[in-house]
């Protein structure tokens, strides 16, 4: 007997077991057949998830990296400004509270009130500052919580934790976990796509990485697909000179049947995955360049998201594309838009912030909801964490900066059988610690997987001897207040 053949028939028979079923190994094949033919065969979903009904089909996640500003956003603090440029070092002190290397040894920790004017919208009264103009109109869609928290102070793991469910490597990312937990609505485009918008505001961004949209220890194949913001949105596209669409097609024909030895000889998930994405990059040479034409779009929609709509790469030209995805069956949609870490110099930054994101995101709403699909999308709004009470650096009435803080800051949610027109949490007086109705990251994650039809506790894929979830081994819980 030859051992290696020997050891990776084992090695196979293992896998098989193991895998079936759960869109790994042999059943992933299922999901190079039409969808109407293979339907869940290609994911994991224990019977009892599947009794739970679904309200939302779809995400689309508006990820603020760097962390917006709480105080000069959404939570409103009138009384600060009679405590302008207060020492609150003993305060932080009795807090118990971790400081970042940027302002641990600052001599004084000065109270930083915002400068931008707040007012009541809505038939909901929510508070919003004037720097949301737009973003106030839709105060009634929206479920503004308030209340969120994290234990990360800076950025990567608080990342790693919003995006992926655990600030440890290697984890997948929110939108991997749904691309198996779903399975795909559409064999020519991917289940999860991420658009990284260009923003205005200060240069020397926060640096981030593919582990944020990742699959981790999931099969490849879940792995978000990065659409370009400049040139063409996906790299070699269009077929080299003279390969016509037949000759593609044997080729790659050829390459899968090389493949298909490779993995009855070894038994490799990888080897599949790999497969899959030759079928899928041959799929969407037709359907990416259908998809990224926006001038398909009407002047009217063009006016509705704005000046930059037209404007490749921009936030806006983004949320049109995310709604014409949503359209065509891709269910999560992530565009990340950098630039908020305002350590320094925050209010001429936040402005210009502001500006890219309020219309685009106001009109994505109102898009979604004349074409009768805010219902059963899901739309969330926020950053990694929140911002001081105190100023980094130096304080005047009209300038300062905001460091890092994980105890309370403000996302919001709208559609997807979320419950609109609510103000949801409450925090201190320094917008400092959460007093009533406090919501961790995991728990807006259970959230989304339940509006989705899925049971947080149960989605699971077993690696490393573990039942591993996105919402990891500590308690979270379902927000029932959230929604409908």
């Amino acid at each position: 007997m030859d051992n290696i053949l020997d050891f990776n028939a084992a090695v196979s028979r293992r896998q098989f077991f193991r895998r079936n079923g759960t869109g790994l190994g042999a059943a992933a094949l299922a999901s190079l057949l039409p969808s109407a033919a293979s339907g869940l065969s290609n994911r994991k979903v224990p019977e009892h998830l599947q009794k739970l009904a679904p309200k939302a089909k779809r995400v689309i996640y508006l990820s603020m990296l760097g962390a917006p500003s709480q105080l000069d956003t959404f939570d409103h603090k009138p009384k600060l400004q009679e405590r302008f440029a207060e020492d609150l070092t003993a305060y932080l002190e009795d807090q118990g509270q971790r400081l970042t290397g940027m302002t641990s040894g600052q001599a004084k920790k000065p109270l930083a009130p915002s400068i931008f004017k707040f007012k009541q919208h809505g038939q909901s009264g929510a508070w919003l500052s004037d720097l949301l103009p737009h973003t106030a109109k839709m105060a009634d869609d929206l479920a503004i919580v308030k209340s969120m928290y994290t234990e990360a102070i800076n950025h990567e793991p608080a990342n790693q934790l919003c995006y992926t469910g655990s600030q440890q490597n290697g984890k997948p990312s929110i939108g991997s976990w749904l691309s198996y937990g779903l399975g795909s609505t559409n064999e020519d485009l991917p289940s999860f796509v991420v658009l990284h918008a260009q923003h205005t505001g200060q240069g020397g961004v926060q640096a981030i990485s593919s582990r944020l949209w990742g699959p981790g220890f999931l099969e490849g194949r879940h792995a978000g697909v990065a659409l370009r913001s400049k040139g063409d949105p996906v790299l070699y596209l269009k077929d080299a000179p003279g390969i016509d669409r037949k000759i593609r097609r044997q080729m790659l024909d050829g390459l899968n049947a090389l493949n298909q030895k490779s993995y009855d000889a070894v038994g490799s998930p990888e080897t599949q995955t790999r497969m899959q994405q030759f079928e899928m990059a041959f799929r969407m040479q037709a359907s990416v360049p259908e998809l990224t034409d926006l001038s398909q779009e009407t002047e009217k929609t063009y006016e509705m998201y704005g000046p930059q709509a037209k404007t490749p790469g921009s936030f806006a030209s983004s949320c049109l594309l995310a709604r014409r995805m949503m359209e065509r069956g891709v269910q999560f949609v992530q565009i990340f838009h950098r630039g908020w870490d305002q350590h320094g110099n925050l209010p001429t930054h936040i402005k210009d912030q502001c500006k890219d994101i309020d219309q685009p995101a106001w009109a994505l709403i109102q898009d979604l909801k004349q074409r009768g699909m805010l219902d059963d999308t899901l739309v969330i709004w926020g950053g990694e964490f929140g911002r001081t009470v105190y100023c980094q650096g130096g304080l005047t009435r009209e300038n300062y900066g905001r460091d890092h803080h994980p105890r309370c800051f403000t996302m919001w949610m709208a559609g997807g059988g979320i419950k609109g027109g609510q103000t949801y949490g409450e925090t201190d007086d320094f917008s400092f610690n959460i007093t009533k109705n406090p919501v961790h990251i995991r728990d807006l994650h259970a959230t989304m997987l339940h509006q989705l039809g899925l049971d947080h506790k149960h989605l699971t894929f077993q690696y490393q001897g573990l039942d591993q979830k996105l919402t990891g081994v500590q308690p979270a819980k379902v927000i029932k207040d959230l929604i409908i």
